[in-house]
Protein backbone atom coordinates (compact mmCIF):
# COMPACT_ATOMS: atom_id res chain seq x y z
CA UNK A 1 0.00 0.00 0.00
CA UNK A 2 0.96 3.74 -0.98
CA UNK A 3 1.65 5.04 2.48
CA UNK A 4 4.01 8.31 3.05
CA UNK A 5 7.09 7.44 5.42
CA UNK A 6 7.76 10.07 7.88
CA UNK A 7 10.61 8.98 8.84
CA UNK A 8 12.09 8.68 5.23
CA UNK A 9 15.23 11.17 4.70
CA UNK A 10 15.42 13.62 1.30
CA UNK A 11 19.12 12.55 -0.43
CA UNK A 12 20.30 14.55 -3.23
CA UNK A 13 19.29 11.83 -5.60
CA UNK A 14 16.67 10.36 -4.24
CA UNK A 15 13.09 10.85 -6.52
CA UNK A 16 9.31 10.72 -4.53
CA UNK A 17 6.50 10.36 -6.39
CA UNK A 18 2.99 8.96 -5.71
CA UNK A 19 3.98 6.86 -3.32
CA UNK A 20 7.49 5.15 -4.87
CA UNK A 21 10.70 6.44 -3.82
CA UNK A 22 13.35 5.30 -6.51
CA UNK A 23 17.38 6.26 -6.49
CA UNK A 24 17.45 8.60 -9.51
CA UNK A 25 20.85 7.68 -11.68
CA UNK A 26 22.45 8.55 -14.92
CA UNK A 27 20.51 5.37 -16.85
CA UNK A 28 17.06 7.68 -16.09
CA UNK A 29 15.40 9.24 -18.60
CA UNK A 30 15.37 13.21 -18.21
CA UNK A 31 12.27 15.12 -19.98
CA UNK A 32 15.01 16.83 -22.41
CA UNK A 33 15.91 13.42 -23.12
CA UNK A 34 12.73 12.24 -23.53
CA UNK A 35 11.00 14.58 -25.77
CA UNK A 36 12.39 13.61 -29.56
CA UNK A 37 10.64 9.88 -28.59
CA UNK A 38 7.51 12.10 -28.21
CA UNK A 39 7.74 13.44 -31.96
CA UNK A 40 8.45 9.32 -33.46
CA UNK A 41 6.19 6.68 -34.16
CA UNK A 42 5.90 3.73 -36.27
CA UNK A 43 6.27 5.22 -39.86
CA UNK A 44 6.32 1.61 -41.15
CA UNK A 45 2.75 0.66 -39.73
CA UNK A 46 0.95 4.36 -40.55
CA UNK A 47 2.33 3.41 -44.40
CA UNK A 48 0.54 0.40 -44.46
CA UNK A 49 -2.31 1.42 -42.99
CA UNK A 50 -2.65 3.78 -45.60
CA UNK A 51 -2.02 1.26 -48.51
CA UNK A 52 -4.90 -0.67 -46.50
CA UNK A 53 -7.04 2.08 -46.87
CA UNK A 54 -6.74 1.67 -50.52
CA UNK A 55 -7.28 -1.44 -50.97
CA UNK A 56 -10.53 -1.61 -48.52
CA UNK A 57 -11.64 1.59 -47.41
CA UNK A 58 -12.91 2.19 -43.73
CA UNK A 59 -16.70 2.55 -43.60
CA UNK A 60 -16.52 6.18 -42.35
CA UNK A 61 -13.78 7.31 -44.67
CA UNK A 62 -16.65 5.85 -47.39
CA UNK A 63 -19.40 8.07 -45.81
CA UNK A 64 -17.89 11.25 -46.31
CA UNK A 65 -16.74 10.95 -49.73
CA UNK A 66 -20.24 9.48 -50.17
CA UNK A 67 -21.22 13.31 -48.84
CA UNK A 68 -24.25 11.54 -47.13
CA UNK A 69 -25.79 10.66 -50.14
CA UNK A 70 -25.63 6.64 -49.05
CA UNK A 71 -28.59 7.32 -46.97
CA UNK A 72 -30.80 8.11 -49.91
CA UNK A 73 -33.66 5.92 -50.89
CA UNK A 74 -32.81 3.28 -53.49
CA UNK A 75 -35.12 2.29 -56.41
CA UNK A 76 -33.52 -0.85 -56.61
CA UNK A 77 -35.16 -3.42 -53.91
CA UNK A 78 -32.42 -5.64 -53.80
CA UNK A 79 -29.76 -2.74 -53.28
CA UNK A 80 -31.65 -0.91 -50.33
CA UNK A 81 -31.80 -4.12 -48.56
CA UNK A 82 -28.31 -4.88 -49.09
CA UNK A 83 -27.62 -1.57 -47.68
CA UNK A 84 -29.48 -2.20 -44.68
CA UNK A 85 -27.49 -5.15 -44.07
CA UNK A 86 -24.70 -4.56 -40.89
CA UNK A 87 -21.11 -4.55 -42.20
CA UNK A 88 -18.43 -6.70 -40.74
CA UNK A 89 -15.77 -4.90 -39.47
CA UNK A 90 -12.45 -4.61 -41.23
CA UNK A 91 -9.82 -7.31 -40.18
CA UNK A 92 -6.72 -5.21 -40.67
CA UNK A 93 -4.54 -8.31 -39.89
CA UNK A 94 -6.43 -10.45 -42.49
CA UNK A 95 -6.03 -7.87 -45.10
CA UNK A 96 -2.36 -7.40 -44.63
CA UNK A 97 -1.79 -11.59 -44.88
CA UNK A 98 -3.90 -11.55 -48.17
CA UNK A 99 -2.72 -8.46 -49.57
CA UNK A 100 1.29 -8.02 -47.98
CA UNK A 101 2.66 -9.61 -51.53
CA UNK A 102 1.27 -7.22 -53.90
CA UNK A 103 3.31 -3.98 -52.09
CA UNK A 104 6.24 -3.33 -51.07
CA UNK A 105 5.82 -1.73 -47.28
CA UNK A 106 2.86 -4.20 -47.00
CA UNK A 107 5.76 -6.85 -47.64
CA UNK A 108 8.15 -4.98 -44.99
CA UNK A 109 5.77 -5.13 -42.43
CA UNK A 110 4.87 -8.91 -42.70
CA UNK A 111 8.10 -10.03 -43.11
CA UNK A 112 9.16 -7.82 -39.61
CA UNK A 113 6.26 -9.17 -37.41
CA UNK A 114 7.26 -12.91 -38.97
CA UNK A 115 10.63 -12.35 -38.45
CA UNK A 116 11.81 -13.80 -34.81
CA UNK A 117 14.17 -11.59 -33.52
CA UNK A 118 18.01 -13.15 -32.27
CA UNK A 119 17.04 -12.86 -28.44
CA UNK A 120 13.45 -14.27 -28.81
CA UNK A 121 13.85 -17.29 -25.98
CA UNK A 122 10.94 -19.58 -26.80
CA UNK A 123 10.77 -21.20 -23.26
CA UNK A 124 11.14 -18.03 -21.80
CA UNK A 125 8.46 -16.56 -23.67
CA UNK A 126 6.42 -19.24 -22.39
CA UNK A 127 7.56 -19.08 -18.58
CA UNK A 128 6.44 -15.48 -19.06
CA UNK A 129 3.06 -16.17 -20.08
CA UNK A 130 2.51 -18.30 -17.11
CA UNK A 131 3.38 -15.61 -14.77
CA UNK A 132 0.49 -13.81 -15.84
CA UNK A 133 -1.73 -16.61 -14.58
CA UNK A 134 0.47 -17.70 -11.37
CA UNK A 135 -0.67 -14.32 -10.37
CA UNK A 136 -3.81 -13.63 -11.83
CA UNK A 137 -5.82 -11.83 -9.43
CA UNK A 138 -3.22 -9.34 -7.98
CA UNK A 139 -2.41 -9.07 -12.15
CA UNK A 140 -5.87 -8.15 -13.13
CA UNK A 141 -6.17 -5.78 -10.10
CA UNK A 142 -2.99 -3.93 -10.87
CA UNK A 143 -3.62 -3.44 -14.34
CA UNK A 144 -7.37 -2.24 -14.25
CA UNK A 145 -6.38 0.41 -10.46
CA UNK A 146 -3.23 1.50 -11.50
CA UNK A 147 -2.37 0.30 -14.85
CA UNK A 148 -5.38 1.63 -16.41
CA UNK A 149 -6.90 3.94 -13.84
CA UNK A 150 -4.21 5.30 -12.51
CA UNK A 151 -2.40 5.75 -15.98
CA UNK A 152 -5.26 8.35 -16.33
CA UNK A 153 -2.54 10.48 -14.63
CA UNK A 154 -0.05 10.83 -17.25
CA UNK A 155 -1.99 14.40 -18.91
CA UNK A 156 -0.50 14.38 -21.79
CA UNK A 157 -1.53 11.09 -23.12
CA UNK A 158 -5.13 11.47 -21.81
CA UNK A 159 -5.48 14.05 -24.34
CA UNK A 160 -5.54 11.42 -26.98
CA UNK A 161 -7.53 8.92 -25.34
CA UNK A 162 -10.04 12.06 -24.75
CA UNK A 163 -10.34 12.28 -27.85
CA UNK A 164 -11.49 8.85 -29.59
CA UNK A 165 -14.44 8.77 -27.09
CA UNK A 166 -13.23 5.25 -25.75
CA UNK A 167 -13.33 6.39 -22.21
CA UNK A 168 -16.98 7.27 -21.51
CA UNK A 169 -18.82 4.95 -18.92
CA UNK A 170 -20.81 3.66 -21.85
CA UNK A 171 -17.76 2.11 -23.71
CA UNK A 172 -14.98 1.89 -21.04
CA UNK A 173 -16.09 -1.26 -19.77
CA UNK A 174 -15.96 -3.03 -22.97
CA UNK A 175 -13.01 -1.22 -23.78
CA UNK A 176 -11.48 -2.90 -20.80
CA UNK A 177 -12.85 -5.98 -21.87
CA UNK A 178 -11.09 -6.20 -24.73
CA UNK A 179 -7.66 -5.01 -23.75
CA UNK A 180 -8.07 -8.04 -21.83
CA UNK A 181 -8.80 -10.30 -24.42
CA UNK A 182 -5.15 -8.96 -26.12
CA UNK A 183 -3.83 -10.17 -23.24
CA UNK A 184 -5.57 -12.97 -22.39
CA UNK A 185 -4.77 -13.98 -26.53
CA UNK A 186 -1.00 -13.53 -25.74
CA UNK A 187 -0.99 -15.41 -23.13
CA UNK A 188 -3.21 -18.41 -24.11
CA UNK A 189 -0.45 -20.63 -25.21
CA UNK A 190 3.57 -20.11 -26.71
CA UNK A 191 1.08 -21.25 -30.37
CA UNK A 192 -0.88 -17.88 -29.75
CA UNK A 193 1.81 -15.81 -29.46
CA UNK A 194 3.77 -17.17 -32.51
CA UNK A 195 3.55 -15.99 -36.10
CA UNK A 196 0.03 -16.74 -36.58
CA UNK A 197 -1.40 -17.31 -33.39
CA UNK A 198 -4.49 -15.68 -32.25
CA UNK A 199 -2.36 -12.97 -30.31
CA UNK A 200 0.14 -12.84 -32.81
CA UNK A 201 -2.34 -11.31 -35.02
CA UNK A 202 -4.42 -9.39 -32.31
CA UNK A 203 -0.80 -7.30 -31.84
CA UNK A 204 -0.87 -6.78 -35.28
CA UNK A 205 -4.41 -5.03 -34.94
CA UNK A 206 -3.72 -3.30 -32.18
CA UNK A 207 -0.28 -1.80 -33.72
CA UNK A 208 -2.41 -0.77 -37.05
CA UNK A 209 -5.38 0.84 -34.84
CA UNK A 210 -2.68 2.63 -32.97
CA UNK A 211 -2.11 4.08 -36.75
CA UNK A 212 -4.94 4.44 -37.22
CA UNK A 213 -5.81 6.86 -34.26
CA UNK A 214 -2.74 9.41 -34.81
CA UNK A 215 -3.42 9.10 -38.54
CA UNK A 216 -7.23 10.77 -37.74
CA UNK A 217 -6.27 12.83 -35.05
CA UNK A 218 -3.13 14.58 -36.92
CA UNK A 219 -5.52 14.96 -39.85
CA UNK A 220 -8.26 17.05 -37.69
CA UNK A 221 -5.29 18.62 -35.87
CA UNK A 222 -4.40 20.17 -39.17
CA UNK A 223 -8.02 21.02 -39.87
CA UNK A 224 -8.40 22.78 -37.35
CA UNK A 225 -4.61 23.87 -35.05
CA UNK A 226 -6.25 24.61 -31.61
CA UNK A 227 -8.03 20.84 -31.80
CA UNK A 228 -4.33 19.26 -30.89
CA UNK A 229 -1.65 20.45 -29.34
CA UNK A 230 1.33 18.43 -31.17
CA UNK A 231 4.01 20.46 -30.59
CA UNK A 232 3.23 20.16 -26.71
CA UNK A 233 1.89 16.74 -26.32
CA UNK A 234 3.78 15.00 -28.97
CA UNK A 235 2.27 12.84 -31.86
CA UNK A 236 -0.76 10.75 -30.73
CA UNK A 237 0.43 7.35 -30.14
CA UNK A 238 4.16 8.44 -30.34
CA UNK A 239 6.97 5.87 -29.59
CA UNK A 240 7.24 6.95 -25.90
CA UNK A 241 3.71 6.43 -25.16
CA UNK A 242 4.40 2.44 -26.45
CA UNK A 243 7.18 2.31 -24.35
CA UNK A 244 4.93 3.61 -21.41
CA UNK A 245 2.23 1.01 -22.60
CA UNK A 246 4.77 -1.87 -22.54
CA UNK A 247 5.61 -0.49 -19.23
CA UNK A 248 2.40 -0.43 -17.59
CA UNK A 249 1.72 -3.90 -18.61
CA UNK A 250 4.78 -5.73 -17.27
CA UNK A 251 7.70 -3.00 -15.37
CA UNK A 252 4.54 -1.20 -13.18
CA UNK A 253 2.67 -4.74 -12.22
CA UNK A 254 6.10 -6.01 -10.92
CA UNK A 255 7.47 -3.47 -9.29
CA UNK A 256 4.63 -1.58 -7.99
CA UNK A 257 1.61 -3.59 -8.67
CA UNK A 258 2.68 -6.65 -6.98
CA UNK A 259 4.30 -5.61 -4.17
CA UNK A 260 1.39 -3.25 -2.78
CA UNK A 261 -0.72 -6.39 -2.90
CA UNK A 262 2.35 -8.31 -0.73
CA UNK A 263 3.62 -10.23 -4.04
CA UNK A 264 6.99 -10.22 -4.85
CA UNK A 265 8.08 -12.28 -8.03
CA UNK A 266 11.33 -14.54 -8.18
CA UNK A 267 14.10 -12.87 -10.10
CA UNK A 268 13.74 -15.38 -12.59
CA UNK A 269 9.93 -14.68 -13.46
CA UNK A 270 10.62 -11.09 -13.38
CA UNK A 271 13.25 -11.36 -16.22
CA UNK A 272 10.81 -13.64 -18.37
CA UNK A 273 7.80 -11.11 -17.99
CA UNK A 274 9.67 -8.37 -19.24
CA UNK A 275 10.83 -10.87 -22.40
CA UNK A 276 7.53 -11.53 -22.63
CA UNK A 277 6.16 -8.35 -23.31
CA UNK A 278 9.01 -6.86 -25.24
CA UNK A 279 8.87 -9.60 -27.67
CA UNK A 280 4.67 -8.17 -27.43
CA UNK A 281 6.39 -4.19 -27.91
CA UNK A 282 8.30 -5.66 -30.40
CA UNK A 283 5.55 -6.61 -32.57
CA UNK A 284 3.59 -3.22 -31.95
CA UNK A 285 6.27 -1.33 -33.08
CA UNK A 286 7.76 0.27 -30.19
CA UNK A 287 11.44 0.83 -29.23
CA UNK A 288 12.12 -2.72 -27.48
CA UNK A 289 16.06 -1.02 -25.99
CA UNK A 290 14.16 -0.03 -22.80
CA UNK A 291 12.92 -3.75 -22.04
CA UNK A 292 16.28 -5.54 -22.43
CA UNK A 293 16.98 -6.33 -19.12
CA UNK A 294 15.02 -6.25 -15.75
CA UNK A 295 17.19 -2.84 -14.64
CA UNK A 296 16.66 -1.22 -17.61
CA UNK A 297 12.96 -1.88 -17.30
CA UNK A 298 12.35 -0.59 -13.62
CA UNK A 299 14.64 2.28 -14.45
CA UNK A 300 12.27 3.62 -17.79
CA UNK A 301 9.32 2.70 -15.56
CA UNK A 302 10.67 5.46 -12.86
CA UNK A 303 11.38 7.87 -15.15
CA UNK A 304 7.83 7.46 -16.71
CA UNK A 305 6.65 7.73 -13.31
CA UNK A 306 8.13 11.05 -12.25
CA UNK A 307 8.42 13.15 -15.43
CA UNK A 308 4.53 11.87 -16.90
CA UNK A 309 2.18 11.63 -14.56
CA UNK A 310 1.27 14.78 -13.77
CA UNK A 311 -2.66 14.50 -13.68
CA UNK A 312 -5.23 17.22 -15.44
CA UNK A 313 -9.13 17.96 -15.46
CA UNK A 314 -9.10 15.32 -18.06
CA UNK A 315 -7.56 13.30 -16.41
CA UNK A 316 -10.15 13.25 -13.16
CA UNK A 317 -12.55 12.94 -15.47
CA UNK A 318 -12.06 9.69 -17.33
CA UNK A 319 -10.82 8.02 -13.86
CA UNK A 320 -14.23 8.68 -12.56
CA UNK A 321 -15.55 7.68 -15.67
CA UNK A 322 -13.98 4.05 -15.48
CA UNK A 323 -15.19 3.51 -12.01
CA UNK A 324 -18.52 4.54 -13.18
CA UNK A 325 -18.32 2.01 -15.77
CA UNK A 326 -17.31 -0.45 -13.65
CA UNK A 327 -19.44 -0.28 -10.14
CA UNK A 328 -22.46 -2.74 -9.91
CA UNK A 329 -21.13 -4.84 -12.36
CA UNK A 330 -21.53 -8.14 -13.29
CA UNK A 331 -20.14 -11.09 -12.74
CA UNK A 332 -18.87 -9.51 -9.66
CA UNK A 333 -21.14 -6.75 -8.50
CA UNK A 334 -18.33 -4.77 -6.51
CA UNK A 335 -19.90 -1.28 -4.45
CA UNK A 336 -18.08 1.99 -6.07
CA UNK A 337 -16.32 2.56 -2.49
CA UNK A 338 -14.25 -1.09 -2.89
CA UNK A 339 -13.33 -0.13 -6.47
CA UNK A 340 -11.82 3.53 -4.91
CA UNK A 341 -10.63 1.74 -2.26
CA UNK A 342 -8.75 -0.71 -4.68
CA UNK A 343 -7.28 2.81 -6.81
CA UNK A 344 -5.87 4.25 -3.78
CA UNK A 345 -4.64 0.95 -2.35
CA UNK A 346 -2.48 0.90 -5.42
CA UNK A 347 -1.83 4.22 -6.47
CA UNK A 348 -1.43 5.78 -2.89
CA UNK A 349 -3.91 8.52 -1.33
CA UNK A 350 -1.61 11.60 -3.06
CA UNK A 351 -2.46 9.95 -7.12
CA UNK A 352 -5.87 9.50 -6.26
CA UNK A 353 -6.86 12.47 -4.53
CA UNK A 354 -5.30 14.62 -7.53
CA UNK A 355 -7.89 12.25 -10.06
CA UNK A 356 -10.80 13.83 -7.97
CA UNK A 357 -11.37 10.22 -6.29
CA UNK A 358 -13.57 10.29 -3.10
CA UNK A 359 -12.16 9.23 0.07
CA UNK A 360 -13.45 5.96 1.42
CA UNK A 361 -14.30 4.25 4.91
CA UNK A 362 -11.69 2.04 7.16
CA UNK A 363 -14.15 -0.61 6.27
CA UNK A 364 -13.10 -0.86 2.92
CA UNK A 365 -9.41 -0.49 3.42
CA UNK A 366 -10.02 -3.38 5.67
CA UNK A 367 -11.72 -5.08 2.62
CA UNK A 368 -8.87 -4.55 1.01
CA UNK A 369 -6.18 -5.71 3.35
CA UNK A 370 -8.50 -8.79 3.29
CA UNK A 371 -7.79 -9.12 -0.87
CA UNK A 372 -4.33 -8.90 -0.38
CA UNK A 373 -4.40 -11.84 2.04
CA UNK A 374 -6.34 -13.77 0.01
CA UNK A 375 -4.05 -13.48 -2.80
CA UNK A 376 -0.96 -14.37 -1.08
CA UNK A 377 -2.05 -17.37 0.53
CA UNK A 378 -3.35 -18.58 -2.85
CA UNK A 379 -0.32 -17.54 -4.88
CA UNK A 380 2.35 -18.78 -2.23
CA UNK A 381 0.90 -21.76 -2.01
CA UNK A 382 -0.08 -22.92 -5.23
CA UNK A 383 3.62 -21.68 -6.03
CA UNK A 384 5.86 -23.69 -3.82
CA UNK A 385 4.11 -26.76 -5.34
CA UNK A 386 4.76 -27.15 -9.07
CA UNK A 387 1.53 -29.98 -9.75
CA UNK A 388 -0.63 -27.37 -8.14
CA UNK A 389 0.99 -24.55 -9.81
CA UNK A 390 0.52 -26.26 -13.48
CA UNK A 391 -2.80 -26.89 -12.51
CA UNK A 392 -3.93 -23.70 -11.35
CA UNK A 393 -2.50 -21.66 -14.31
CA UNK A 394 -4.31 -24.12 -16.90
CA UNK A 395 -7.44 -23.66 -14.97
CA UNK A 396 -7.39 -19.92 -14.77
CA UNK A 397 -6.57 -19.63 -18.87
CA UNK A 398 -10.58 -21.11 -19.28
CA UNK A 399 -12.05 -19.42 -16.50
CA UNK A 400 -10.40 -15.81 -17.36
CA UNK A 401 -11.26 -16.06 -21.12
CA UNK A 402 -14.67 -17.59 -20.33
CA UNK A 403 -15.52 -14.47 -18.22
CA UNK A 404 -14.42 -12.24 -20.42
CA UNK A 405 -15.25 -13.24 -23.74
CA UNK A 406 -17.31 -16.14 -23.80
CA UNK A 407 -19.72 -14.69 -21.17
CA UNK A 408 -22.76 -12.61 -21.88
CA UNK A 409 -21.72 -10.22 -19.34
CA UNK A 410 -17.77 -9.95 -21.28
CA UNK A 411 -17.60 -9.40 -24.44
CA UNK A 412 -20.78 -12.01 -25.20
CA UNK A 413 -18.51 -14.73 -27.21
CA UNK A 414 -17.39 -12.28 -30.04
CA UNK A 415 -13.42 -11.59 -30.37
CA UNK A 416 -12.70 -8.14 -30.86
CA UNK A 417 -10.84 -7.58 -34.31
CA UNK A 418 -9.67 -4.03 -32.88
CA UNK A 419 -11.61 -2.25 -35.90
CA UNK A 420 -11.35 1.77 -35.48
CA UNK A 421 -14.77 2.03 -33.90
CA UNK A 422 -14.06 4.99 -31.63
CA UNK A 423 -13.07 7.53 -34.50
CA UNK A 424 -12.55 10.84 -33.35
CA UNK A 425 -13.99 14.13 -34.58
CA UNK A 426 -14.15 17.80 -33.73
CA UNK A 427 -17.40 17.49 -31.93
CA UNK A 428 -16.29 14.05 -29.95
CA UNK A 429 -16.14 14.83 -26.13
CA UNK A 430 -15.92 12.88 -23.26
CA UNK A 431 -18.00 13.48 -20.48
CA UNK A 432 -18.68 12.78 -16.85
CA UNK A 433 -20.68 10.12 -16.67
CA UNK A 434 -23.60 9.30 -13.84
CA UNK A 435 -23.16 7.07 -11.37
CA UNK A 436 -24.73 4.02 -11.93
CA UNK A 437 -28.52 3.13 -11.37
CA UNK A 438 -28.32 -0.45 -10.54
CA UNK A 439 -29.41 -1.78 -7.57
CA UNK A 440 -26.60 -2.78 -5.19
CA UNK A 441 -26.15 -6.76 -5.24
CA UNK A 442 -24.33 -8.54 -2.60
CA UNK A 443 -20.78 -8.70 -3.93
CA UNK A 444 -19.24 -11.63 -4.17
CA UNK A 445 -15.67 -10.39 -4.41
CA UNK A 446 -16.32 -7.93 -0.83
CA UNK A 447 -17.91 -10.71 0.96
CA UNK A 448 -14.54 -12.95 0.11
CA UNK A 449 -12.32 -10.30 1.25
CA UNK A 450 -14.31 -9.89 4.55
CA UNK A 451 -13.70 -14.18 5.19
CA UNK A 452 -10.28 -13.82 4.39
CA UNK A 453 -9.66 -11.10 6.65
CA UNK A 454 -11.84 -12.70 9.30
CA UNK A 455 -9.75 -16.15 8.80
CA UNK A 456 -6.75 -13.66 9.45
CA UNK A 457 -7.39 -12.45 12.98
CA UNK A 458 -8.79 -16.11 13.78
CA UNK A 459 -5.36 -17.31 12.95
CA UNK A 460 -3.74 -14.84 14.68
CA UNK A 461 -5.85 -14.63 17.73
CA UNK A 462 -5.55 -18.35 18.34
CA UNK A 463 -2.11 -18.15 17.93
CA UNK A 464 -1.37 -15.38 20.21
CA UNK A 465 -3.68 -17.06 23.15
CA UNK A 466 -1.30 -20.61 21.80
CA UNK A 467 1.86 -18.47 22.42
CA UNK A 468 0.32 -16.78 25.75
CA UNK A 469 -0.41 -20.29 26.95
CA UNK A 470 2.61 -21.70 26.18
CA UNK A 471 4.07 -18.75 28.40
CA UNK A 472 2.47 -18.96 31.40
CA UNK A 473 2.79 -22.88 31.54
CA UNK A 474 6.84 -22.08 31.44
CA UNK A 475 6.48 -18.98 33.82
CA UNK A 476 4.44 -21.11 36.21
CA UNK A 477 7.35 -24.05 36.23
CA UNK A 478 10.36 -21.46 36.29
CA UNK A 479 8.83 -20.18 39.78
Amino acid sequence: MAFPNPSRQQKENTRYCWGYEFKWTNEHLTPEQAEPLKHSYDVLGEDCLQRLNAISPHEDSALSRSNGQGNSISVDGDKEKKEKQPKLPRDLYALLRDYHASDSKLKQLWEEVNTIPAWVDWGQIERGQDVFYRYGGPALTGLTYQSLLGGMGAARVVETLARTGGFSTKAARRRLFETTQHILQCTKSLESIQPGGAGHASTIRVRLLHAAVRQRIIKLAKQRPGYYNIEEWGVPVNDLDQIATIGTFSSTLIWISFPRQGIFLRQQEKEDYIALWRYIGYLLGTPTYYFETTPRAKVIMESLLYNEVHPSEISKLLANNIIRALEKQPPTYVSPDMLIASARWLNGNDLCDSLGLPRVSFYYWALMAGQCMFFMTLCYTYRTMPYLDRKKIDRFKKIYYWVIVESKFGLAGTETLFDFKHVPEFDTITEMGAPSELELTNSSVEMRNLKALGIFFGVVGVGVWISLKITLTVVRRIW
